[in-house]
């Protein structure tokens, strides 16, 4: 098949993704606000407020513009409209991504085209994996509901997909304009959600591998490439996003406080400066011909523009929005609402244990006062002692239900530690609880959910309940060893809407394909273990949660079920070498259909299993519950609520 035609039915493969995903998505969507963050964001996005930190902008914006296309009645659909062809477009961008593979896995005959079997292994090994994605039990909830989660997954999907673009054409004069795209698009992405940045190591060892695509390379230079890679992505999370806000604050402060002008003046000042010293860098390096300097500049640049869409955070808490949360209406509040500081800290690398001693103290703070900016007290913080620290720290909550389940784990044992009643955990004991809970409740226990099957759709809280939340395969010697014998539960479990078995299936034809390209293509192979491993283990180790989670959080790895569902698509690729090598070349055409056709049954098990419990057309229960709620108390009645799922429903009842 010629160049002309493979990309002819490769954009007719691409367009069939996109729209079996987008009519899956627009059939299931809720037609009203869901639990838990979607109330608050559709209704702050419909009026343009300001919502929890640390906000969510860009989100707010596409948001808007789908509600103008309703009233308030419809805002809700539109929003979660909007989420599912975020989705759609998602799985398409998925489906170039595995062709992108793909390729590099066939060969080519002498006139650098692919045959008519390897031509129909590509587009089928695209369409498996991205159709395997689109029913997948995670990214389905997530796409019919106006959460952030569908429009981070998008961000993340045309990145890696714009960076596979570079790669076919950074020979050619204009390639650098997807660097530049992809800056943009980083930057954008930090006003939806934060997840889209782990996808830059993936993305620098994409280019690096373009550097030396003749050459060899040792261990010592994939680890100097991360390291790269791990001080760029420090940069943009640890400088550019909590430094500039900051830096703006103090030209206000000086602005405010000694030139006597209005408050805001000194931070519209900063942002107009770094932004003609930005285009002063991109003219002087463009007018010495200094490309690699002009293209970083760019780069930098497109960032910082998409980040500045966080001052619409400050012009619409100065209108003083009815949803008004930590009314950043000044650079310095602004920098309070951006850091989450009102959730506190999690120690990372090093810090407490659960028990260590500390010191109470009150910082202070520059708020705005009578024109001024003024020292305040801000709220009561703590310093722990460093006898109660230690290295990569798991168990640090000091929640006495959360030390109960940590003790657990270290039977009382460990080093004593004065002022304290509670030993510090051995390193033994804090390793247990990360790969016990932190790794296999909290990430496998959600990976096996959505490619072995999922027992029931009832929230399990902490592990060793054998009834709800639980992995379960459908196969059934092997969930009798694990869960025991269930055969005579009630109907509320074994009829559970979420009960779905995938038999293995999926894992089994990305295991299947990930041992293929980690044997036919090693580079390709290293750069979607690294997008695996950055969306899903590096997540688990940085949110280091705590135990007794108020909702599943499988939402957060949705990238590293991305990047297995590639691996999924090459099992295409696969079978279909091995049994060509079986036919001995004949008959490739017909081996390519049938290998395809067998693996694309697999996502449509998927399907047939998860349609029922993802089918939220007619549900309205958070809509309904909060309009009980407002219809329960007489006028100018008083509500006392807590948490998401009591509050953010009644945010929005009124108005839809």
């Amino acid at each position: 098949m010629d160049k002309k035609k493979f990309n002819l039915w490769n954009r007719i493969a691409a367009l069939a993704a996109l729209l079996i995903s987008a009519f899956t998505y627009l059939s299931t969507i809720e037609p009203s606000a869901s639990f838990w963050d979607c109330g608050e964001f559709i209704a702050s996005s419909y009026k343009l407020e300001v919502g929890h930190p640390p906000g969510n902008p860009v989100f707010q914006l596409f948001a808007r513009i789908f509600t103008l296309f309703g009233d308030n009645m419809h805002a809700a659909i539109l929003v979660n409209a909007m989420s599912a062809v975020c989705s759609a477009l998602t799985i398409m961008f998925l489906y170039l991504t595995i062709v992108f593979f793909a390729k590099r896995l066939a060969a080519k005959d002498e006139n650098g085209n692919y045959g008519l079997g390897s031509s129909i292994a590509i587009i089928g090994s695209g369409l498996v994996g991205a159709l395997a994605y689109c029913f997948s039990d995670t990214f389905w909830f997530s796409a019919v509901e106006g959460e952030v989660y569908a429009m981070s997954s998008l961000f993340t999907a045309m990145v890696f997909w714009a960076m596979t673009k570079w790669y076919e054409q950074a020979d050619g004069p204009y390639a650098n304009r997807w660097i530049v795209l992809i800056s943009f698009l980083m930057g954008l992405s930090i006003g939806v959600h934060l997840l889209n940045l782990l996808t830059i190591p993936a993305l620098v060892f994409m280019f690096y591998y373009k550097q030396k695509e003749n050459s060899h390379f040792s261990a010592i230079d994939l680890i100097k490439v991360f390291l790269i890679s791990v001080v760029i992505l420090a940069l943009i999370l640890f400088v550019i996003i909590p430094y500039l806000p900051k830096l703006a604050a103090y030209t206000d402060l000086l602005f405010v406080n000694v030139f006597n002008l209005p408050y805001n003046s000194g931070a519209a000042f900063f942002l107009l400066a770094v932004f003609i010293l930005c285009f002063w860098g991109l003219f002087a390096s463009l007018k010495k011909g200094k490309v690699f300097l002009n293209t970083l500049m760019l780069c930098l640049t497109t960032i910082i523009i998409g980040f500045s869409i966080f001052s619409i955070d400050i012009i619409r808490s100065c209108a003083k929005t009815p949803t008004n949360e930590y009314q950043p209406d000044n650079a310095f509040t602004l920098v309070r609402y951006l850091s989450r500081e009102q959730y506190g800290t999690t120690p990372l690398v090093y810090g407490q244990y659960y028990g260590a001693p500390y010191d109470i103290f009150v910082p202070k703070y520059w708020a705005p006062l009578n024109g001024k900016y003024v020292h305040v007290d801000g709220p009561m913080d703590v310093k722990y002692s460093s006898s109660g620290k230690m290295l990569f720290p798991r168990m640090y909550s000091s929640d006495q239900r959360h030390i109960q389940f940590y003790e657990t784990y270290t039977g009382g044992k460990g080093k004593a530690v004065e002022g304290s009643r509670y030993k510090k955990p051995t390193m033994g004991a804090n390793l247990a609880y990360f790969f016990d809970y932190q790794m296999n409740w909290m990430y496998w226990r959600y990976f096996m959910w959505n490619f072995v099957g999922r027992q029931n759709e009832i929230h399990s809280p902490s592990p060793g309940e054998l009834f709800y939340g639980n992995w379960e395969s459908g196969i059934g010697f092997i969930d009798h060893l694990r869960l025991g014998d269930q055969s005579d539960a009630p109907a509320i479990l074994s009829e559970n809407k979420g009960k779905n078995h995938y038999y293995f299936l999926p894992l089994l034809l990305g295991l299947l394909g990930l041992f293929y390209q980690a044997t036919k293509d090693k580079r390709g192979f290293w750069l979607v273990s690294l997008l695996f491993f950055m969306t899903g283990i590096a997540i688990v180790m940085y949110l280091n949660q705590t135990p007794f989670q108020v909702r599943e959080r499988d939402y957060a790895y949705a990238g590293s079920f991305y990047a297995f569902c590639i691996w999924i698509g090459f099992a295409v690729m696969a079978i279909h070498s091995a049994l060509n090598d079986i036919a001995k070349g004949k008959r490739t055409v017909a081996i390519a259909a049938v290998s395809t056709a067998a693996c694309l049954a697999v996502p449509a098990l998927m399907a047939s299993e998860n349609w029922d419990d993802h089918d939220r057309s007619n549900r309205s229960t958070a809509v309904e519950m909060a309009k009980n709620y407002l219809n329960s108390v007489g006028e100018n009645g008083i509500l006392i609520t807590h948490g998401d799922n009591d509050t953010f429903p009644l945010w929005y009842a009124p108005g839809g």
